[in-house]
């Protein structure tokens, strides 16, 4: 039975932290893999995560980075990975899979916003490969090791920037309509919250949840192709164009940040349940059409349009996903 998108009220929220939102959890023996985890919200979700036992794998590009974020981590492996590049992600999901491990919590975290356009070397627009293609076919790759768990959770970071412009499926590339690197990235924002409800229903039956979530305004290094207009748009700025810093931006901590992601790959409140969209630490509300405060966009969880999003992952990836799969 899929999970509706209404409200736990589990008494947590804005201001929770990572290491409150695990609730002390012993995660001894389980393994973990962080996109992104070298850098803002993943590397916070890294160190939760380790910190509480979990063994964890840390895939990137820029592997002498990796070492320095992540120096005096105990528990962390890091590993090479490319997300644009198809050839990497089985390259590194097959390493993984040789392993022989379970993988009990996938967090895709990696992402890139509203960048200059940018393809890879299929002609795909960036961010959608990127925070969707390469996720989706990574998440397919290392399907044999989330099955093993006996009991798994794949968490995509989304955003409320989902609500800025719906997902284009007839033109996602940005080849027939002029760019908009806002729009790219909302788009991109919804693949993952819709990714999240196909992969829920196929994955259930065979002990594997997913979940997205907004991790709500926080100022990293994603940030780093925003120029002074976009910051100020989005509340970064005082009057001074000054850094404004939480809570006086209404911006988070990396700390209450990477929060909801370690719940959703956590909690026992979640047990059971997944294909849902999260933020504050709750199972988001669906917002009105054209809202623009809290909650999901309904277009953002639409089982119908998840499925065709799915259909066109596979087509653009070449990667055809078998739930039945060992």
């Amino acid at each position: 039975m899929a999970t509706p998108q209404i409200a736990l009220h589990s008494g947590l929220g804005a201001q929770t932290t990572a290491i409150e939102a695990l609730a002390g959890r012993d995660l001894s023996g389980r393994h973990a893999i962080v996109t992104g985890g070298y850098s803002g919200l993943g590397l916070e979700t890294v160190r939760v995560l380790a910190g509480a036992g979990a063994r964890v794998t840390v895939p990137g590009r820029d592997l002498a980075q990796a070492q320095l974020a992540l120096q005096g981590i105990a528990g962390v492996d890091i590993a090479a990975l490319d997300l644009l590049d198809p050839s990497s992600i089985d390259a590194f999901a097959s390493a993984f899979l040789a392993t022989g491990a379970p993988l009990h919590m996938l967090v895709n975290s990696a992402g890139i916003m509203a960048c200059p356009l940018r393809r890879d070397a299929r002609g795909y627009e960036a961010q959608f490969a990127t925070n969707h293609l390469g996720h989706f076919q990574l998440t397919a790759r290392l399907w044999p090791a989330l099955r093993r768990a006996n009991g798994a959770r794949v968490v995509s970071v989304s955003s409320r920037g989902h609500v800025i412009a719906p997902i284009d499926l007839t033109d996602p590339h940005f080849q027939h309509r002029p760019y908009d690197k806002w729009q790219a990235y909302a788009q991109s924002k919804n693949a993952n919250a819709l990714f999240a409800v196909e992969l829920d229903r196929l994955g259930a039956a065979h002990g594997v949840r997913a979940f997205s979530l907004h991790p709500g305004s926080i100022l990293t290094p994603l940030a780093r192709h925003l120029d002074l207009e976009d910051l100020r748009r989005v509340g970064a700025l005082d009057e001074h164009d000054r850094v404004n810093p939480p809570p006086e931006s209404n911006f988070k901590t990396v700390q209450q940040g990477a929060a909801t992601a370690v719940w959703c790959a956590t909690s026992a409140q979640l047990d059971g349940m997944g294909g849902v969209y999260c933020e504050d630490c709750d199972i988001a509300c669906v917002m009105a059409d054209d809202g623009m405060g809290a909650g999901v966009r309904r277009s953002a969880v639409d089982p119908q349009l998840s499925r065709r999003l799915w259909a066109l992952s596979e087509r653009m990836t070449g990667v055809a996903f078998d739930p039945a799969a060992a």
